[in-house]
């Protein structure tokens, strides 16, 4: 009898746990290569943001030297690309890159596979295969179908990091939970052109924000025909690769490294993720808790050696 009321209040309790107490936690993969935009930086701190907020299982693929020290200017190498096989969520902040093809099966097979991707600025040239001439498609063309838009031109620099170069706002029609508790604001990224004139954004693309820049080479030049002062900076898309399954995409063109100050940005790419990953029931009303774990001041934007040196990368426990 004994054993008996054991085995009932057991399995009433078991019926009793939370859906927090026996789901899975989702695994987010990071890969991370990108030169210019302190993205070995940014997505850390995001990284750690979602740890907080999901439990969910982090891992962090940045490009290294042969020492093992982070170095975004090395373009043949990202180390740890094979937590991909078994990833829920890839999210990509890479720019040209020219990964050997042991590495880039990994991403190749993650996006055909139907699960879900988030992209961020540079993610629309992620590769450059210069002299592969049988890698060319990834150059244009995969960026293109899988997030929305290659690289096509921007409206300028202007003293990058000491000011604000681009007003976000949120497009009349726009109907997504990734917009819950993100408020217009003014972001340091220079609006990358994506749409209009001779472009449009691939696929289902849906925009959702909205950037119009405040100094632009373009309109100095007097081409807004063909580069208007206005263009998405934040959609959702799908992608139905090989395997037949359509993924869910989140992408935008901001990530200056000082955008991610600004908590309307970090609200921004926390609730992407979590809808990417299907969560966007857990959104709150107010957005997801986007304060910061530790201080944040990243290295500015910029080329050779900007980026903060003699760091290993890091694991999120």
């Amino acid at each position: 009898m004994k054993y008996f009321l054991t085995l009932v209040i057991l399995s009433i309790f078991l019926g009793c746990q939370s859906k927090d107490e026996t789901k899975e936690k989702p695994k987010v993969v990071f890969v991370i290569g990108d030169e210019e935009y302190r993205s070995e930086e940014s997505m850390p701190m995001l990284a750690k943001i979602l740890k907080r907020e999901m439990d969910a299982d982090i891992t962090l693929c940045f490009s290294v030297d042969s020492a093992g020290f982070i170095d975004p200017n090395r373009l043949d190498h990202i180390e740890g690309l094979e937590a991909l096989e078994d990833a829920d969520l890839m999210v990509m902040f890479a720019r040209f890159r020219e990964l050997p093809p042991e590495e880039l099966k990994y991403i190749i097979d993650y996006a055909e596979s139907g699960r879900p991707m988030v992209g961020f600025r540079t993610a629309t040239h992620t590769f450059l295969y210069k002299n592969d001439t049988t890698q060319k498609q990834m150059n244009n063309e995969w960026p293109t179908k899988v997030f929305g838009q290659q690289w096509i031109t921007h409206h300028g620099h202007f003293e990058d990091g000491h000011g604000k170069l681009t007003e976000v706002s949120i497009l009349p029609e726009a109907d997504t939970p990734i917009l819950n508790g993100v408020e217009p604001f003014e972001a340091y990224s220079w609006l990358y052109h994506v749409d209009g004139g001779d472009w449009k954004l691939s696929g289902d693309s849906k925009p959702f924000l909205e950037g119009r820049s405040l100094k632009s080479n373009h309109e100095m030049n007097g081409d807004l025909d063909k580069y208007p002062l206005t263009n998405p900076v934040a959609w959702t898309k799908t992608y139905t690769g090989t395997s037949g399954k359509a993924s869910r995409v989140f992408f935008t063109t901001l990530g200056h490294p000082f955008d991610f100050k600004i908590e309307n940005m970090r609200k921004l790419a926390l609730n992407g993720i979590y809808w990417a990953l299907g969560h966007e029931d857990e959104i709150p009303e107010n957005g997801v808790n986007a304060e910061l774990t530790e201080p944040y001041e990243p290295n500015n934007s910029g080329f050779g050696n900007e980026f903060k040196t003699g760091i290993k990368p890091i694991l999120i426990p």
